[in-house]
């Protein structure tokens, strides 16, 4: 085994990524491309100041995204942008930092500029950090903080509001997060209060998992050690109870906190995916080392189970956001066609304004990208152009060979989105076909988000998240994915490809080879309940379950958890690379001392490492495993373990179960690189 301090992980980043002010950092992700948005006053005099990026790590100043509203509105703060039907809103807190309100804001571009709309959404004298999280079933809320003195802890927390429509809360505000411990104390004696000991519980953030809602929110003051972000959970957006709170400061600290000496006052975060699609980045800022500024800071998110946690905040070189497998912004016009990576089978294909275009109204128009891997998850905004007839379908096809297995389509006449899909019985030719209404405000010249999930025979499209989810299996692999239009002019913009799967097991009335796995032996002990992969024990031999294949490079991650104490000290195990079904075992074991490790049964030469002294695997853990060539690194969520040699060539990785009972909440692969 080899020193974790002589891995390669290719390129890597150092937090601050961008050394300059962002305060209260909110990043919008579109077309594959990243707008972020900061508190205050910008260098041009304007309000909120905007940056841009595509990779989340190297950032361009844009301007100020806004004019001032008046001379005595002093203090803009947390701005927030959401992305709908071609329009950017803008939700933002103004005032004079005593009295506070919300607004919003309206640009056709995420740089703006942005224009006030001349809505005022909150009531209350204080009303700051809004945030809206839109539901799978299309509705909207509003979460922001405000403050409450009537309340066993007085101060400032969260509450949510359901949203009318873009401009207008239904004035139904109920209390999401309020202080509940001694870390959110703000001040012991706030002297603008009336010298009452504040708490302080605000900047709301909602994510949503397996079911359950996730609010983030930063409590306390950063001058205090004790600052940082932490969450609250629910079953339901609208509760008649105040959410389920993690941390206590005592014996469950915030997920990101203030490390003295190293980070000071890590906060008010957001959450982004990566530009695989795949990664989860939290998205804070940090105060820089001589207080001069709060600057912008990255680290990884994840859950293990239900439990959200956060590798950070880091100050040591970090591996950078893994790239997507393909990516095209559309940036150069070609000659001909649209480069390297589409092959234009029919049609008059350009490349213009960042876009694909077909702006000829042909009955048939085609380009198409070779796919890398069984498994994908792919992006891409696509619309009808503004002066295109009144009729014909655009969208995306999926392949095998020349054949479509999949085909998606918006019908500019219709209004209807349209999956057709060949069924996934043996030898079946037979083709389903099943219609969606779009919203009433659907516009077809608007760019829309389509994302599509490969994972074996399952398939899984969603248009902007909610306006169409749909899932199927289907009879055949994809090797394509084509850009079509039929009988009307189309653009197609920010595609982006990951080769790789993740498996949450929330499919109902599946089984592990519903999803690509492999049992060896079948012994029938696998099955998925509870959206979780279970392996029910066996006094028999121990049972593998592998499944492929793999990009050249790649990171596994997955969750995992004890669900009886294991025979002989073994509880599980992990096969991360396996070339023709030989590759090392790692397997989780209890010592004689009690604690526990990894074991690492390698070419006859095994190795222990130990695991932390808290490490319990009656709950969820998490474990990655990062391959780049022949070297495959091994962590235990934040905490490297080492690394190890592996095949070059490993094409496939495992899962190892031995005379225990276990539950996998999570699975996932992504290639790097």
């Amino acid at each position: 085994m080899k020193d974790a301090t002589n891995q390669n992980h290719r390129a890597t980043y150092i937090n601050p990524v961008h050394p300059r002010a962002c305060p209260d950092p909110y990043i919008l992700k579109y077309r594959n491309e990243y707008w972020c948005y900061c508190t205050g006053i910008w260098h041009d005099g304007r309000c909120f100041g905007v940056l841009h990026s595509r990779d989340l790590l190297h950032w361009r100043e844009l301007g100020g995204a806004m004019e001032r509203l008046n001379p005595e509105a002093t203090c803009y703060w947390a701005p927030e942008v959401s992305y709908d039907n071609g329009r950017f809103l803008m939700y933002y807190s103004v005032g004079n930092e005593a009295t506070m309100h919300i607004r919003v804001a309206i640009a056709d571009h995420p740089a703006g500029p942005f224009v006030d709309a001349g809505r005022r959404l909150t009531r209350e004298e204080f009303a700051i950090d809004p945030h809206l999280f839109r539901d799978e079933d299309g509705t909207c809320y509003l979460f922001y903080a405000t403050d409450f003195y009537q309340h066993t802890h007085i101060g400032t927390g969260t509450v949510c509001d359901r949203m009318l429509d873009w401009f207008t809360l239904a004035g139904e505000a109920r209390p999401v997060s309020r202080a509940r411990f001694d870390w959110q104390v703000y001040d012991p004696q706030r002297a603008e209060k009336g010298g009452v000991r504040w708490h302080t519980v605000e900047g709301p953030f909602v994510v949503k998992r397996k079911g359950i809602y996730y609010q983030m929110f930063s409590g306390g003051n950063w001058k205090n050690n004790t600052y940082g972000v932490s969450y609250a959970t629910s079953n339901r957006v609208v509760s008649p109870d105040e959410w389920q709170q993690l941390a206590d400061g005592e014996r469950v600290l915030p997920i990101l906190r203030t490390l003295p000496g190293l980070v000071i006052g890590p906060g008010h975060n957001c959450v982004v995916r990566g530009p695989d699609n795949s990664q989860m980045f939290c998205i804070y800022h940090r105060w820089a080392d001589d207080y001069s500024d709060r600057v912008l800071a990255i680290d990884r998110m994840d859950w293990a189970g239900e439990r959200m946690f956060i590798m950070g905040p880091t100050t040591t070189p970090q591996p950078a956001p893994n790239a997507a497998t393909l990516t095209d912004f559309f940036d150069e016009p070609q000659a001909a066609g649209l480069g390297a990576n589409w092959q234009c089978v029919s049609g008059q294909w350009a490349v213009k304004n960042q876009a694909a275009v077909q702006a000829a109204v042909a009955e048939k128009a085609e380009a198409r990208c070779r796919l890398k891997a069984a498994h994908f998850i792919a992006e891409v905004h696509l619309r009808a152009l503004p002066d295109a007839p009144p009729a014909g379908e655009y969208g995306v096809r999926l392949l095998e060979e020349d054949n479509a297995v999949v085909i998606f389509k918006l019908n500019v006449e219709t209004r209807q989105a349209t999956i057709a899909w060949r069924l996934s019985e043996p030898r079946s030719a037979h083709w389903v076909e099943q219609s969606f209404a779009l919203p009433k405000s659907f516009r077809m010249e608007a760019y829309h988000l389509l994302h599509l999930e490969v994972n074996s025979a399952l398939i899984k499209i969603c248009l902007d998240d909610n306006a169409v989810r749909w899932h199927s299996r289907i009879n055949g692999l994809p090797q394509a994915l084509a850009l079509w239009t039929h009988n009307t002019a189309a653009a197609f913009a920010g595609f982006a490809l990951t080769c790789g799967w993740q498996d949450l097991f929330t499919e109902s009335h599946s089984s592990p080879d519903k999803l690509g796995w492999e049992i060896k032996p079948d012994n029938g002990n696998w099955h998925i309940k509870a959206q979780q992969l279970w392996f029910a024990g066996s006094r028999s031999v121990p049972s593998i379950l592998t499944k492929g294949s793999l990009p050249e490079d790649y990171e596994f991650v997955v969750n995992v958890k004890l669900c009886s104490p294991p025979n002989n000290g073994v509880g599980y195990g992990f096969l991360p690379a396996l070339q023709n079904n030989f590759g090392p075992l790692l397997t989780v074991e209890r010592q004689p001392s009690g604690g526990w490790a990894m074991r690492c049964d390698q070419f006859s030469q095994p190795c222990l490492i130990a695991l932390p002294p808290t490490f319990d695997p009656y709950h969820d853990q998490q474990f990655r495993f990062r391959k780049v060539g022949g070297e495959l690194s091994m962590q235990y969520e934040g905490q490297t373990l080492g690394s190890i040699q592996v095949a070059v060539a490993a094409n496939r990785i495992g899962l190892f179960a031995a005379k225990a009972a276990l539950a996998f909440d999570m699975v996932r692969v992504t290639a790097i690189k």
